[in-house]
């Protein structure tokens, strides 16, 4: 998300009579694991008093490496933030973790109160009715499963998993941006590399096609600036220096195919 664009679009809405509702910015977008600028973009929100909504869906966990924690700049902006522990942080799907600054807008817009739910104990204010923070009335025990994972890594078995991660993908782009058959097609801050072949789209997607097709590694595509890029993710904790290695043999031996025909 572009700053400018943004105060341009909100004030667009204004000179029209529409009120800007919520924005929603990204620590870690899917398609490339961008950052968007929150310290600009928060600054924005606030003075036109708009909801600024921060979805941290895959790179939140990023967080609980000190080192990593520049990429939550300007997240005290935030009304609401969530990110999703199944995705990078070896909890089994579904998890998201929501937090919201003000709890009362939220309950708000979302509670409902028929004869038959109310009881002393929500009235009295002495429980959290988390039903009110949600569409659903009713919600599974999803916090029980981070829990478990919680205890067992502990922080620094977290942090190692999500350290590793880094590392194993800084060490596969390090081998994209030594061959001058392949490019990084953008940043690569977490533990996803996007690359492609400098010879075109078709020889991406067929590069693509041919290394899945073994049944080794699966890897999957996206387009960046309207060009096509392969990704590498990486997120089990059981990938090792010998599968990325692997990894890269396969489709460096796949383009030297692809290429010589």
């Amino acid at each position: 998300m572009r700053p400018a664009a943004l105060r341009a679009a909100i004030e667009a809405d204004l000179a029209a009579g529409v009120v800007p509702a919520i924005v929603v910015a990204t620590i870690g977008t899917t398609s490339t694991t961008a950052v968007d600028p929150l310290p600009e973009i928060g600054a924005i929100c606030a003075e036109h008093g708009v909801w600024l909504h921060v979805d941290a869906a895959y790179a939140g966990a990023a967080a609980v490496c000190p080192e990593l924690r520049w990429s939550h700049a300007g997240v005290e902006f935030a009304d609401s933030y969530c990110f999703d522990p199944h995705k990078w942080l070896l909890t089994g799907f579904d998890c998201d973790a929501f937090w919201v600054a003000d709890r009362g807008e939220l309950i708000e817009a979302l509670t409902v109160m028929p004869e038959f739910l109310r009881n002393a104990a929500t009235e009295s204010g002495a429980v959290i009715d988390y039903r009110d923070w949600q569409v659903p009335l009713g919600r599974r025990f999803r916090a029980l499963k981070l829990w478990f994972v919680l205890r067992w890594y502990g922080v620094e078995g977290l942090r190692a998993h999500v350290r590793s991660g880094v590392a194993l993908a800084d060490r596969f782009a390090a081998r994209v941006a030594a061959d001058d058959r392949f490019e990084l097609a953008a940043p690569h801050p977490f533990s996803l590399a996007c690359f492609r072949l400098p010879a075109g789209d078709e020889a991406s997607a067929e590069l693509l096609r041919r290394v899945n097709h073994t049944g080794r590694v699966l890897l999957t595509h996206t387009r960046i600036g309207g060009r096509y890029a392969l990704r590498l993710a990486i997120g089990s904790p059981l990938t090792t220096e010998e599968h990325v290695d692997a990894a890269w043999a396969l489709l460096s031996a796949a383009a030297g195919d692809l290429l010589a025909t």
